[in-house]
C-alpha cells in the first residue's frame, strides 16, 4: 500500500517575493477568494489525520501572508501529525519565530540559492531578500526552532554550493537540501539559460554527494532521483577502496539500503516520490502528485483525500515503474530512482515518457 508521508500545502499564492523560477508564475496579485478557507483547510487535516499520518509542509507562495497560518498548524499538532513550514524567511522576525514555535512546527526550510545576496536577491527579484531570509533563519535559531536550507540549483550558481554548505553550517541549519531546477511556470522561459544539461546535472549531483559527505548537516537531493543511482555507486566505489586501503576517502555518512531493485513496486524512501509518497495540495484544492507537476488528480473541494490518493488513475500510473517508456522503462534503477516525471512532462507532454536531464543509459539499451 502506498502511504503519503509528505504532503506540500500550497496554503495561498501570495508572496512578497518574484522569484524567476517559481512553478506558479507571478504570485504577486492572486485571487484570495480562491483559497481553501480556514474551515476547509482543518477539515482537510481532520480528514487526513483520521487514515494517514503525513509530515505536512504548510508552504505557498509565502505561507506567513495567510493570517491563520498558525491556526492551521496548531490543528495539525492537535491532530497528531507534524507541522513543517516553508518560507522564504524575510518575514521572519522574533515575534513570529516564537509564534511558529508555540504553533508546534518542528522544522522551518528557508530558502537560500547563493552565498552572498547577488544571485539570491536576482533570483528571487527583490534587493535585500538574501539578508531578510538570514536574519529570519538567526530569529528561529535564537527561538530554538529547527532549520534548515534549501537551495535551487542552476546553472548560475552551481559554483556555489561550497559556500552554501559553509554558510548553512555557520548560521545553524540542521540540513542543506538541493533541489533541481525544473522547467515550469516561470521557470520554463528561465529554462534555457539556467537550466542544467545532462552531463552537468551528473556532474552536480556527484559533487553534492562529495560535498555531502563532509558535513554533519543533514542533506537530500530533491527533483534529482537519478541522485539514489550516482549515492548507490558511489557508495559501492568508495567502500572498495577503502577495503583495499587507499587514504583520503569520504567517510560514507549515508547509505541508500538496495538502491539498486530491478524487480517489485518502487520504494517509498528513493527517486521521485511523485504520487508514491508525496503529494501537494493547490490554494484551491486541486491535488498534484507533486508542486511542479501541473496536472490535477482531483480537489479535495470535491472529492475526499482518501479516494483521490488511492484510486486516482494518475497516481495508479505512477506507482507502476512497468509503464515507464523509452530508457527509464529499460533501466535497471527504475524502481529507484524512475527519473523526474515532472520535467518529463513538461518537456515531452507525456509523464511516463524518459527523463529527459539523466545521461545514464542502460546496458543494452539502444534506443527507439
Amino acid at each position: 500500500m502506498f502511504t503519503p508521508r509528505m504532503i506540500f500545502w500550497e496554503l495561498t499564492d501570495r508572496c512578497n517575493l518574484a522569484c524567476i523560477h517559481c512553478r506558479g508564475g507571478d504570485h504577486r496579485a492572486p485571487a484570495i477568494e480562491k483559497e481553501l478557507s480556514t474551515v476547509e483547510a482543518k477539515s482537510f487535516i481532520d480528514a487526513v489525520s483520521m487514515v494517514y499520518k503525513p509530515v505536512i509542509v504548510l508552504t505557498g507562495g509565502e505561507p506567513l501572508y495567510r493570517d491563520d497560518v498558525f491556526e492551521i498548524a496548531s490543528h495539525i499538532r492537535n491532530r497528531g501529525l507534524r507541522a513543517a513550514l516553508a518560507t522564504n524567511g524575510t518575514l521572519v522576525n522574533s515575534e513570529i519565530a516564537e509564534r511558529i514555535r508555540e504553533a508546534g512546527i518542528t522544522r522551518v526550510s528557508i530558502s537560500i540559492d547563493g552565498a552572498e545576496s547577488g544571485f539570491h536577491d536576482d533570483f528571487r527579484g527583490v534587493p535585500g531578500s538574501f539578508l531578510g531570509a538570514l536574519d529570519g533563519a538567526r530569529a528561529l535559531r535564537d527561538a530554538g526552532v529547527e532549520f534548515q536550507f534549501n537551495m535551487t540549483v542552476t546553472r548560475g550558481n552551481s559554483n556555489q554550493m561550497p559556500a552554501v554548505f559553509q554558510l548553512a553550517e555557520k548560521v545553524g541549519a540542521k540540513g542543506l537540501h538541493f533541489f533541481m531546477l525544473v522547467p515550469v511556470g516561470c521557470g520554463v522561459e528561465l529554462a534555457e539559460a539556467e537550466m542544467l544539461s545532462p552531463d552537468e546535472y551528473e556532474e552536480i549531483l556527484d559533487r553534492y554527494w562529495h560535498l555531502s559527505q563532509e558535513t554533519a548537516l543533514e542533506t537530500k537531493a530533491t527533483c534529482a532521483p537519478h541522485y539514489a543511482r550516482i549515492n548507490s555507486f558511489n557508495n559501492r566505489r568508495y567502500a572498495q577502496d577503502r577495503d583495499s586501503g587507499p587514504s583520503g576517502i569520504p567517510r560514507l555518512k549515508t547509505s541508500v539500503p538496495g538502491a539498486v531493485n530491478t524487480g517489485g513496486s518502487r520504494p517509498p524512501s528513493l527517486g521521485c516520490l511523485a504520487g508514491t509518497a508525496v503529494c501537494f495540495i493547490s490554494h484551491i484544492g486541486e491535488v498534484r502528485p507533486c508542486g511542479y507537476f501541473n496536472v490535477a488528480a482531483g480537489n479535495i473541494k470535491d472529492t475526499p483525500f482518501r479516494e483521490i490518493w488511492e484510486n486516482s488513475p494518475l497516481f495508479s500510473d505512477l506507482r507502476e515503474p512497468g509503464k515507464l517508456k523509452g530508457k527509464c522503462g529499460f533501466c535497471e534503477y527504475k524502481t529507484t530512482c524512475g527519473g523526474c516525471r515532472a520535467r518529463a512532462f513538461q518537456v515531452t507532454g507525456d509523464f511516463l515518457a524518459e527523463e529527459p536531464f539523466c545521461r545514464y543509459v542502460p546496458p543494452g539499451f539502444e534506443g527507439p
